[in-house]
Protein backbone atom coordinates (compact mmCIF):
# COMPACT_ATOMS: atom_id res chain seq x y z
CA UNK A 1 0.00 0.00 0.00
CA UNK A 2 1.83 3.08 -0.95
CA UNK A 3 1.04 5.86 1.59
CA UNK A 4 1.77 10.21 0.31
CA UNK A 5 1.61 12.12 3.69
CA UNK A 6 0.36 16.12 3.54
CA UNK A 7 0.42 18.40 6.56
CA UNK A 8 -1.19 21.66 7.54
CA UNK A 9 1.41 24.21 8.43
CA UNK A 10 0.92 24.17 12.44
CA UNK A 11 3.41 22.86 14.82
CA UNK A 12 1.51 20.06 15.60
CA UNK A 13 1.01 18.98 12.39
CA UNK A 14 4.34 19.31 10.90
CA UNK A 15 6.11 17.15 13.34
CA UNK A 16 3.68 14.64 13.06
CA UNK A 17 4.55 14.60 9.24
CA UNK A 18 8.26 14.41 10.13
CA UNK A 19 7.55 11.80 12.11
CA UNK A 20 5.43 9.31 10.06
CA UNK A 21 8.15 10.05 7.31
CA UNK A 22 10.61 8.98 8.96
CA UNK A 23 8.73 5.99 9.96
CA UNK A 24 7.15 5.02 6.59
CA UNK A 25 9.43 6.63 4.36
CA UNK A 26 9.85 3.13 2.51
CA UNK A 27 5.87 3.77 1.18
CA UNK A 28 5.90 7.24 0.56
CA UNK A 29 4.88 8.20 -2.64
CA UNK A 30 3.22 11.42 -4.44
CA UNK A 31 -0.66 11.83 -3.79
CA UNK A 32 -0.88 11.03 -7.78
CA UNK A 33 0.40 7.92 -6.86
CA UNK A 34 -0.52 7.04 -3.90
CA UNK A 35 -3.10 4.29 -2.83
CA UNK A 36 -4.34 6.31 0.43
CA UNK A 37 -3.48 9.76 1.49
CA UNK A 38 -2.68 10.45 4.82
CA UNK A 39 -3.83 13.95 6.53
CA UNK A 40 -2.34 15.61 9.35
CA UNK A 41 -4.14 18.81 10.99
CA UNK A 42 -7.89 19.89 11.58
CA UNK A 43 -10.87 19.38 9.74
CA UNK A 44 -10.02 22.74 7.84
CA UNK A 45 -7.19 21.33 6.12
CA UNK A 46 -9.00 17.77 5.97
CA UNK A 47 -11.54 19.97 3.75
CA UNK A 48 -8.90 21.41 2.16
CA UNK A 49 -7.17 17.98 1.10
CA UNK A 50 -10.51 16.77 0.06
CA UNK A 51 -11.14 19.52 -2.68
CA UNK A 52 -7.54 19.83 -3.26
CA UNK A 53 -7.44 15.86 -4.57
CA UNK A 54 -11.01 15.22 -5.33
CA UNK A 55 -10.23 14.40 -9.18
CA UNK A 56 -7.80 11.76 -8.31
CA UNK A 57 -10.80 9.86 -6.07
CA UNK A 58 -7.92 8.59 -3.95
CA UNK A 59 -9.57 7.49 -0.01
CA UNK A 60 -8.14 10.15 2.78
CA UNK A 61 -7.63 8.93 5.82
CA UNK A 62 -7.20 12.27 8.23
CA UNK A 63 -5.35 12.06 11.67
CA UNK A 64 -6.31 15.08 14.28
CA UNK A 65 -3.80 17.32 15.05
CA UNK A 66 -6.12 20.37 15.18
CA UNK A 67 -8.78 21.28 17.46
CA UNK A 68 -12.59 19.75 16.99
CA UNK A 69 -10.74 16.86 14.58
CA UNK A 70 -14.66 15.81 13.66
CA UNK A 71 -13.37 14.48 10.20
CA UNK A 72 -10.06 12.81 11.55
CA UNK A 73 -8.88 9.93 13.55
CA UNK A 74 -7.09 10.30 16.60
CA UNK A 75 -3.09 10.57 16.02
CA UNK A 76 -0.77 7.96 16.60
CA UNK A 77 2.35 6.85 14.51
CA UNK A 78 2.68 3.29 15.16
CA UNK A 79 0.84 0.13 12.94
CA UNK A 80 -0.73 3.19 10.59
CA UNK A 81 -0.65 0.20 7.81
CA UNK A 82 -3.02 -1.94 10.01
CA UNK A 83 -5.16 0.95 10.74
CA UNK A 84 -5.88 2.09 7.48
CA UNK A 85 -6.61 -1.39 5.94
CA UNK A 86 -9.09 -1.80 8.91
CA UNK A 87 -10.56 1.81 8.13
CA UNK A 88 -14.15 1.81 7.09
CA UNK A 89 -14.76 3.82 3.40
CA UNK A 90 -17.55 6.83 3.88
CA UNK A 91 -18.59 8.49 0.63
CA UNK A 92 -19.29 12.13 1.68
CA UNK A 93 -21.18 13.78 -1.56
CA UNK A 94 -20.76 17.49 -2.26
CA UNK A 95 -23.04 20.45 -2.82
CA UNK A 96 -22.19 21.63 -5.95
CA UNK A 97 -23.11 25.62 -6.64
CA UNK A 98 -23.21 27.95 -9.85
CA UNK A 99 -23.27 31.39 -8.80
CA UNK A 100 -23.77 34.96 -10.63
CA UNK A 101 -22.48 38.12 -9.67
CA UNK A 102 -23.80 41.59 -9.74
CA UNK A 103 -21.86 42.24 -13.51
CA UNK A 104 -23.41 38.33 -14.68
CA UNK A 105 -20.01 36.65 -14.11
CA UNK A 106 -20.82 32.90 -13.03
CA UNK A 107 -18.58 31.42 -10.62
CA UNK A 108 -18.99 27.54 -9.98
CA UNK A 109 -17.66 25.42 -6.55
CA UNK A 110 -18.26 23.16 -4.70
CA UNK A 111 -18.79 22.33 -0.73
CA UNK A 112 -18.10 19.22 1.60
CA UNK A 113 -19.89 20.54 4.66
CA UNK A 114 -22.19 23.87 3.40
CA UNK A 115 -23.37 26.60 1.06
CA UNK A 116 -23.59 30.24 3.03
CA UNK A 117 -25.08 33.52 1.77
CA UNK A 118 -23.96 35.43 4.11
CA UNK A 119 -24.71 39.76 4.23
CA UNK A 120 -22.10 41.36 2.53
CA UNK A 121 -21.96 45.02 4.29
CA UNK A 122 -23.73 46.85 8.03
CA UNK A 123 -27.34 46.22 6.45
CA UNK A 124 -29.77 42.52 6.80
CA UNK A 125 -29.63 40.09 3.54
CA UNK A 126 -33.06 39.96 1.64
CA UNK A 127 -33.20 37.14 0.03
CA UNK A 128 -36.15 34.86 -2.06
CA UNK A 129 -35.98 31.49 -1.76
CA UNK A 130 -37.07 28.81 -4.04
CA UNK A 131 -37.16 25.07 -3.97
CA UNK A 132 -37.79 23.23 -7.63
CA UNK A 133 -38.16 26.50 -9.19
CA UNK A 134 -41.27 26.98 -6.65
CA UNK A 135 -40.65 30.07 -4.60
CA UNK A 136 -40.73 28.76 -0.44
CA UNK A 137 -40.03 32.01 0.44
CA UNK A 138 -40.71 35.88 -1.18
CA UNK A 139 -38.36 37.52 1.34
CA UNK A 140 -36.54 36.23 4.21
CA UNK A 141 -34.92 39.27 6.30
CA UNK A 142 -31.73 37.79 7.64
CA UNK A 143 -27.85 37.92 8.09
CA UNK A 144 -27.66 35.07 5.91
CA UNK A 145 -29.20 31.50 5.16
CA UNK A 146 -26.92 28.03 4.41
CA UNK A 147 -27.72 24.52 2.98
CA UNK A 148 -25.80 21.75 4.69
CA UNK A 149 -25.06 18.24 4.15
CA UNK A 150 -25.26 15.59 6.24
CA UNK A 151 -21.88 15.73 6.89
CA UNK A 152 -21.37 19.49 8.08
CA UNK A 153 -24.39 19.29 9.66
CA UNK A 154 -22.88 19.53 12.93
CA UNK A 155 -20.50 22.63 12.13
CA UNK A 156 -22.09 25.76 11.01
CA UNK A 157 -24.95 24.80 10.60
CA UNK A 158 -25.34 23.59 14.26
CA UNK A 159 -24.22 26.45 15.38
CA UNK A 160 -26.82 28.63 14.06
CA UNK A 161 -29.30 26.30 15.54
CA UNK A 162 -29.66 23.71 12.95
CA UNK A 163 -30.31 20.39 12.97
CA UNK A 164 -27.86 17.34 13.09
CA UNK A 165 -28.58 14.93 10.26
CA UNK A 166 -27.42 11.42 10.44
CA UNK A 167 -24.52 10.35 7.89
CA UNK A 168 -26.96 8.62 5.91
CA UNK A 169 -30.17 10.92 5.67
CA UNK A 170 -31.05 11.83 2.17
CA UNK A 171 -31.79 15.24 3.78
CA UNK A 172 -30.01 18.87 3.19
CA UNK A 173 -30.76 21.02 6.47
CA UNK A 174 -31.83 24.89 4.94
CA UNK A 175 -31.09 27.11 8.01
CA UNK A 176 -31.61 30.91 8.43
CA UNK A 177 -28.95 33.29 10.04
CA UNK A 178 -30.07 35.38 12.94
CA UNK A 179 -33.61 35.84 10.76
CA UNK A 180 -35.75 38.92 11.38
CA UNK A 181 -38.91 37.85 9.14
CA UNK A 182 -40.61 35.24 9.11
CA UNK A 183 -39.55 35.55 12.87
CA UNK A 184 -40.37 32.01 13.72
CA UNK A 185 -38.94 30.68 10.76
CA UNK A 186 -36.01 28.26 11.67
CA UNK A 187 -35.71 26.50 8.43
CA UNK A 188 -36.32 23.23 6.46
CA UNK A 189 -35.26 19.95 5.59
CA UNK A 190 -34.83 19.38 1.94
CA UNK A 191 -35.00 15.64 0.21
CA UNK A 192 -31.06 15.57 -0.78
CA UNK A 193 -32.51 15.49 -4.71
CA UNK A 194 -33.75 19.44 -4.52
CA UNK A 195 -32.40 22.50 -6.72
CA UNK A 196 -32.15 25.75 -4.23
CA UNK A 197 -32.01 29.18 -5.70
CA UNK A 198 -31.28 32.01 -3.34
CA UNK A 199 -31.95 35.33 -5.17
CA UNK A 200 -30.47 38.65 -3.66
CA UNK A 201 -32.94 41.46 -3.26
CA UNK A 202 -32.58 45.20 -3.24
CA UNK A 203 -28.76 43.80 -4.31
CA UNK A 204 -27.85 47.00 -4.55
CA UNK A 205 -28.49 48.77 -1.45
CA UNK A 206 -27.92 45.23 0.62
CA UNK A 207 -24.99 43.33 -0.67
CA UNK A 208 -24.35 39.59 -0.26
CA UNK A 209 -21.82 36.99 -0.46
CA UNK A 210 -22.33 33.09 -1.01
CA UNK A 211 -19.56 30.88 0.24
CA UNK A 212 -18.85 27.51 -0.29
CA UNK A 213 -16.59 25.85 2.48
CA UNK A 214 -13.51 28.27 1.95
CA UNK A 215 -14.16 29.48 -1.21
CA UNK A 216 -15.77 32.91 -1.73
CA UNK A 217 -17.08 35.28 -4.00
CA UNK A 218 -19.04 38.80 -3.28
CA UNK A 219 -21.76 40.84 -4.63
CA UNK A 220 -23.60 37.50 -5.63
CA UNK A 221 -27.25 38.16 -7.28
CA UNK A 222 -28.07 34.54 -7.39
CA UNK A 223 -27.11 30.53 -6.61
CA UNK A 224 -28.30 27.53 -7.13
CA UNK A 225 -27.43 24.60 -5.28
CA UNK A 226 -27.90 21.10 -5.80
CA UNK A 227 -26.38 18.11 -4.46
CA UNK A 228 -23.31 16.26 -6.16
CA UNK A 229 -24.99 13.07 -8.24
CA UNK A 230 -21.07 12.05 -10.22
CA UNK A 231 -18.85 12.17 -7.44
CA UNK A 232 -18.59 11.71 -3.91
CA UNK A 233 -15.19 12.32 -1.69
CA UNK A 234 -14.06 8.95 -0.18
CA UNK A 235 -12.70 9.29 3.70
CA UNK A 236 -11.36 6.75 5.92
CA UNK A 237 -12.05 6.37 9.55
CA UNK A 238 -11.53 4.16 12.02
CA UNK A 239 -13.94 1.47 13.00
CA UNK A 240 -14.34 2.09 16.42
CA UNK A 241 -15.16 5.70 15.55
CA UNK A 242 -16.86 6.28 12.18
CA UNK A 243 -18.71 9.00 10.87
CA UNK A 244 -22.29 7.97 11.91
CA UNK A 245 -21.12 7.41 15.45
CA UNK A 246 -19.64 10.77 15.49
CA UNK A 247 -22.57 12.23 14.80
CA UNK A 248 -24.75 10.41 16.79
CA UNK A 249 -22.40 11.14 19.67
CA UNK A 250 -22.85 15.20 19.10
CA UNK A 251 -26.45 14.89 19.71
CA UNK A 252 -25.91 13.85 23.71
CA UNK A 253 -23.06 16.06 24.13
Amino acid sequence: MLLAFTASQSPAAQAAFEELTRAHGQIITTPEQADVIVALGGDGFMLETLHRYSKLNTPVYGMNRGTVGFLMNSYSADDLATRINAAHQQSIAPLRISARDMSGRVFEASAINEVSILRQGPQAAHLRILVEDRERLDRLVCDGAMLSTPAGSTAYNFSAGGPILPIDANVLALTPLAAFRPRRWRGALLPQSALVRFETLDAEKRPVMVSADSISYENIASVEVALETRFAHQVLFDPDHGLDDRILSEQFC
